[in-house]
């Protein structure tokens, strides 16, 4: 890899979230080379990227930059064809930056917010059960008799384009089809006996020992924890093979069964 594309690399990690939101973290403050590092990744994955909503986080610069240099990321995201939808939960300051930039804060993507000598971390926002999108299958759990929650399933009609299902606080199991520009998401892992050719994102909640299995697989992208791949940087051979995907060291893994 040559130095610029090293530098461009360095310079944010954008990782796939819940609910279709993509988190932008910046690395360092350089709106240009976000803005080209943002526009490698739309152009590699335009169905994915192109006018995705996006939530800035802040939190692994040794300060907030000041407003006017916010101002210029929430640009570079815009230009390079997304759509910032706010600000990374963090601190006190943070949320104040948000009030300033017009921008909700958002304690879903919480910032990764490290208390310093004397500090504590701020009090998490009161959150509110959000109501399910629509054309999202409600999670509902599936309960033993013995009020064991076991994996949440989905069988019979196909999971159609734009429509959404979502196993809260436990495994998903798939015996349909799942349609392109669809959604599979689970906190915990996901099991697939049927063809993928959506999304599926497993550990939803940040669970990096989740799991993706599939018996036919022609994904558009599939995530862990928010490490993903698209279908461009997945190997051919994999297309149509039953695979397991999995966590190794922060890279997502593709392997057939």
């Amino acid at each position: 890899m040559s130095a610029r594309a090293e530098s461009l690399e360095a310079a944010c990690d954008l990782r796939f979230g819940q609910v279709g939101i993509a988190c932008v973290r910046v690395r360092r403050v350089d709106a240009a080379a976000l803005v080209e590092e943002l526009e490698r990744r739309v152009r590699a994955a335009p169905q994915m990227f192109s006018r995705a909503a996006v939530v800035l986080d802040l939190s692994h610069l040794s300060k907030l930059p000041d407003d006017g240099m916010v101002d210029a990321l929430l640009e570079a995201i815009r230009s390079a064809g997304m759509l910032p939808v706010g600000i990374a939960y963090g601190t006190s300051e943070t949320e104040a930056l948000a009030e300033r930039m017009g921008l909700p804060l958002i304690a879903k993507f919480r910032a990764q917010y490290e208390p310093g000598q004397g500090e504590t971390p701020p009090a998490e926002p009161a959150r509110t059960r959000a109501e399910p999108k629509r054309g999202t299958a409600p999670a509902e759990p599936a309960v033993e008799s013995g009020g064991t929650v076991t994996a949440q399933h989905h069988g019979g009609s196909t999971v159609r384009s734009g429509q959404q299902v979502y196993a809260r606080d436990r495994d998903l199991v798939v015996t349909a089809t799942v349609a392109n520009g669809a959604e599979v998401i689970a906190d915990g892992s996901i099991h697939i006996y049927g063809s993928l050719r959506g999304r599926a994102m497993a550990g939803a909640q940040g669970d990096e020992s989740a799991r993706i299995y599939c018996s036919d697989f022609r994904a558009e992208l599939v995530a862990i924890a928010g490490h993903y791949r698209v279908f461009e940087d997945m190997p051919k051979e994999f297309e149509g093979q039953p695979v397991q995907c999995w966590l190794d060291n922060g890279k997502l893994m593709i392997a057939r069964l």
